[in-house]
């Protein structure tokens, strides 16, 4: 297994990518309000599956959307009534426990602020419902889902008052919403487009979600050479946009319309180079379904799944043609 500093240093590059840093293309800049979308455009759906739901809040310009459904782990882990309010010695408990076996695709935005939070403004990263990371070559955003009873004038304050990452957020009262660097026009966001709404409709406790497939070069660990293209991956289709549902048990790739490469794809763990930790130690038992366009496997370590899926390091989704 190749070593844990490398690891280290490709899941910060890609963390930064979608969580983004002050003083580059992702610092803040107010969306307008969503009520200003026209009205036949694609609005946030509260009652949507997360990954769906937020597309209409995602700009064209990204290219990857990572979300993180806290009350789905919370439920998993058996404490489905968790709050901001609890004892933090119960939150703690929850969020080692989450980090070490869930599928959570991203850090907790709020967590290095949880004690300000509770102390000035009532609430905390325990009042989050769910949590979407988007990036791309142009900046980076979220959007947090603050639980539906909470008196959001708390999470305004805490927002006027720029807390650690609220710094610059925007609220959105009526949908329970804090967003950074969110599209204010459904028709410019990735709910405009069919292709990629029809590939998040499960709700699970992760949802990654890529218009872009993945390079081969990109699999190379860092010091080695590039192989030379093999035939396996010169033989399959293009793939276009993608997603991973990620669970407590199982993972579901969904690649579009029919794949009559599916089962090619799912042998690419053994012809590419090996990913850190292997693709195929952490995703086994793989399954192909041509005419749905679908591949699944049982994971074996669900925060490892999830931290290849946000470094990329995710072999069946290599660009091929």
């Amino acid at each position: 297994m190749r070593s844990a500093m490398r690891a280290a240093v490709l899941t910060s590059v890609l963390l930064a990518t979608l969580v983004g840093c002050s003083g580059d293309p992702g610092e803040p800049q107010p969306a307008p309000p969503l009520t200003t979308a026209p009205t036949d455009a694609p609005a946030f759906d509260p009652a949507a599956p997360p990954a769906l739901g937020v597309m209409a809040l995602v700009p064209r310009s990204m290219t990857d959307l990572a979300v993180s459904d806290y009350e789905q782990v919370r439920l998993d882990l058996g404490v489905p009534d968790l709050q901001g309010s609890d004892p933090r010695a119960e939150s703690d408990r929850f969020w080692e426990r989450a980090e070490r076996t869930a599928s959570l695709l991203g850090p907790n935005v709020l967590r290095e602020v949880d004690d300000q939070l509770a102390a000035e403004f009532g609430w905390t990263s325990d009042d989050v419902d769910w949590q979407a990371l988007f990036g791309g070559p142009e900046g980076t955003g979220w959007v947090l889902k603050i639980r539906d009873d909470l008196p959001m004038g708390d999470v305004s304050r805490a927002v006027e008052a720029g807390v650690g990452p609220l710094a610059g957020a925007v609220v959105v009262a009526e949908s329970h919403l804090v967003t950074r660097n969110a599209e204010g026009n459904g028709e410019a966001s990735w709910a405009a487009e069919p292709e990629l709404t029809a590939l998040a409709g499960a709700e699970s406790p992760g949802v990654f979600v890529s218009r872009t497939c993945v390079t081969e070069d990109s699999l190379v660990p860092e010091g080695e050479l590039a192989p030379v293209p093999a035939a396996d991956v010169e033989d399959l289709d293009e793939l276009g946009p993608f997603s991973l549902t990620l669970g407590s048990e199982l993972a579901t790739a969904q690649l579009g319309s029919a794949r009559p490469d599916a089962f090619s794809r799912l042998g690419l763990p053994g012809v590419l180079p090996a990913t850190d930790p292997d693709f195929d130690e952490v995703f086994v038992r793989p399954v192909a379904d041509p005419g749905g366009g679908r591949l699944g496997w049982e994971i074996t370590d669900p925060a490892a799944a999830a931290d290849l899926a946000l470094r990329r390091q995710l072999p069946f989704a290599v660009c091929g043609g």
